[in-house]
């Protein structure tokens, strides 16, 4: 089957940065392996997880801390290409780049040149068992407690902290991720859930559908 085509925006992305590979979860456990640092998958495919319903994704973010770098270059020396990446600018991290600049919060990797990019690793602030949310480092947990381990052994963020990452992005996946997602979440997830988006925001549009579930969970409790 011929492959869909791709829209203006991706058409045009791909000719600047270069295409992505269709990486899944397992194809990032399989990269991982032997990496002796915290990981775990964020983003869309973290939803996909924990709601079992499936939709496309673009790449696989995969979550470390920043201040794991390091053993993340060892991990990958001399097998894939390394590139800080944020505000629209990429720049290798290599020997003479050895540090992520303060305008990359993330990592691009991909094989070669001409090769299509794996993985988007996010660089956690926290460390090294504390997830601390970057977009607000006031709030923060154990690592235990902001991600779960599904039944493919790996290990997720937690769906609420998934989609607080979305709450400012307003993108139709991400209105699609809390519209699947919600009614699965369980009230202590729900409630902070909506905390957040009234503190963040009191006007967004997921505060009503979130604050109607929250008041349902409250009275179906005995």
């Amino acid at each position: 089957m011929p492959a869909e085509p791709l829209d203006p925006d991706e058409r045009e992305f791909q000719r600047l940065y270069g295409a992505w590979a269709p990486t899944t979860p397992a194809d990032a456990a399989s990269l991982f392996a032997g990496f002796e640092r915290p990981w775990w998958i964020s983003g869309g495919w973290a939803i996909d997880a924990f709601t079992g319903v499936a939709r496309e994704h673009k790449d696989v973010d995969v979550t470390v801390f920043r201040r794991d770098l390091q053993h993340l270059r060892a991990h990958f020396a001399g097998r894939l290409h390394l590139w800080s990446a944020g505000s629209g600018t990429l720049r290798p991290l290599d020997d003479k780049w050895p540090q992520v600049p303060a305008w990359a919060g993330q990592l691009w990797i991909r094989e070669h040149a001409t090769a299509p990019w794996l993985l988007d690793v996010q660089l956690n602030p926290g460390g090294p068992r504390r997830w601390v949310f970057k977009r607000d480092r006031t709030v923060a947990r154990p690592v235990d407690g902001a991600t779960w381990i599904a039944a493919d052994g790996l290990r997720y963020l937690r769906p609420e902290l998934v989609l607080a990452h979305k709450v400012r992005l307003a993108r139709e996946t991400d209105d699609r991720d809390l519209a699947t997602t919600l009614p699965l979440l369980d009230a202590v997830a729900t409630r902070w859930l909506l905390d957040y988006v009234t503190q963040s925001d009191p006007s967004h549009g997921w505060r009503a559908p979130i604050a109607a579930a929250a008041q349902a969970l409250d009275l179906s409790r005995p």
